[in-house]
């Protein structure tokens, strides 16, 4: 064994950021009026403890695969590269119609990039931001010239329509970006992490073991709103305000806020927190899509652009958050 070899590494490129971002929403948008009855409730009652007048949810036959897909095509093509040139696929989702193998893998194939790297993320709301900052590590660690970075949910498959604690904000959806080399820093340092003393804040009723036993019904998801919403006000005010910091910038600076999709309720007092100024365009996506966990940063960004094309170039605040309860920040370029 030699003592004196010395390892090749691999050199990257500086600096990196998003080219393009791809959009997939549910086919059918569901009314408050749909879904009061079981939940003995009222549009009236939804609209103010939530924000969400509708909620965009996919046909049976279409799954988080095929939602992926056609919002990375769009990706693909609006950042101006061809599909093998992607070195990566990051797919955020809780909902992959299997526990194994990895949704990524087929989405890889799909659209055309293998032999890329492909791997799911599972951290819920924050799955996203997860995945931006492992796309930023892959590009200037040399890993990857261009990686796909994909949220995608399809939350209806987990929900029960009688839970009055989280089934009627919730939606289906795919959003994607790519992020590859940049002249310039296009993604700032992130703040990323969990608090795990807190994970059935949100989190299955049922174990699958349970299910499998007979001994419960199918899992659905459920949440503590209360605590969920001073968490996310309080704790997650910290962590936009030390990626401000670590950045090297003001509220000021901003061209967009971009949090998760979670409760109109929690994005307003969250802006209020941070004290953005009115120049800061804020994402309410929630209002017409609803909650679709891994999907709503990249669906609420791909409406910002596309509703206030001006905001490109500009710098956004982008932070998820939830089950886990875990967490990540960072600012971007938008492309």
């Amino acid at each position: 064994m030699s003592e004196t070899a010395v390892l090749r590494q691999a050199k990257g490129h500086q600096f990196t950021r998003i080219h393009g971002m791809g959009a997939f929403r549910g086919q059918n948008l569901v009314t408050n009026d749909e879904i009061a009855g079981p939940i003995d409730s009222s549009d009236e009652w939804i609209r103010q403890r939530t924000g969400i007048i509708t909620r965009a949810r996919a046909d049976a036959d279409t799954d988080v695969i095929d939602m992926a897909v056609t919002a990375a095509k769009e990706a693909i093509e609006a950042a101006g590269i061809e599909p093998s040139q992607i070195g990566a696929v990051i797919l955020a989702t809780i909902t992959n119609v299997v526990q194994t193998p990895a949704a990524a893998t087929r989405v890889c194939e799909a659209i055309g990039a293998s032999p890329a790297a492909a791997y799911d993320i599972s951290a819920g709301c924050a799955g996203y931001c997860y995945g931006i900052t492992q796309a930023d590590a892959l590009v200037r660690s040399g890993v990857a010239d261009y990686v796909l970075v994909v949220g995608a949910e399809k939350l209806s498959d987990i929900i029960d329509p009688t839970d009055r604690s989280i089934s009627f904000l919730l939606g289906d959806g795919a959003g994607a970006a790519v992020i590859g080399p940049a002249e310039e820093p296009g993604i700032s340092e992130s703040v990323i992490g969990s608090d795990g003393s807190k994970w059935n804040a949100v989190a299955m009723n049922h174990e699958l073991q349970e299910y499998r036993r007979g001994e419960t019904e199918w899992p659905t998801l459920r949440q503590d709103g209360r605590a969920v919403f001073r968490w996310a006000v309080w704790e997650m005010a910290k962590a936009a305000r030390e990626v401000l910091e670590r950045a090297g910038i003001e509220a000021s600076d901003l061209a967009a806020f971009i949090p998760h999709q979670a409760n109109m309720r929690i994005i307003d007092e969250f802006a209020n927190q941070l004290g953005l100024p009115d120049s800061v365009v804020i994402a309410r996506d929630i209002a017409e899509t609803g909650n679709t966990s891994a999907a709503s940063i990249p669906l609420a960004t791909h409406r910002l652009l596309k509703e206030h094309p001006e905001l490109s170039g500009g710098l956004a605040l982008q932070i998820g958050f939830g089950a886990g309860l875990a967490y990540a920040a960072q600012i971007v370029r938008l492309p």
